[in-house]
């Protein structure tokens, strides 16, 4: 019985063996999964922190045409007022009679 018992021990033990082979293989392939995941979020993180830099850049040239163009009005507004000064100060329907 001996002998039994010992091949029955040995067999389990090469069906452990076999196991955790195939184990080391499924962990093997779950660290290459995880190792291209990471390569992906790092990709995507990268894209995004373009995209955000992107959207900074066009906020901050809206803000700068924003102020160029209050500036601009505002020298029309002068420039239309000393006009309107230069003619004597009149101002539109001012010379009808009723």
């Amino acid at each position: 019985m001996a002998d039994e018992e010992l091949a029955e021990r040995v067999a389990r033990l090469e069906r452990l063996v076999a196991d955790l082979s195939d184990r080391s293989a499924d962990a093997a392939a779950a660290r290459v999964l995880a190792a291209g995941a990471d390569r992906d979020v790092a990709e995507v993180r990268a894209e995004l922190r373009a995209h955000t830099g992107t959207l900074n850049a066009l906020r901050q040239d809206q803000v700068d045409l924003r102020e160029e163009m209050r500036e601009g009005f505002a020298t029309v507004n002068r420039s239309l007022q000393q006009i309107v000064g230069l003619l004597g100060g009149a101002q539109p329907g001012a010379g009808e009679s009723s």
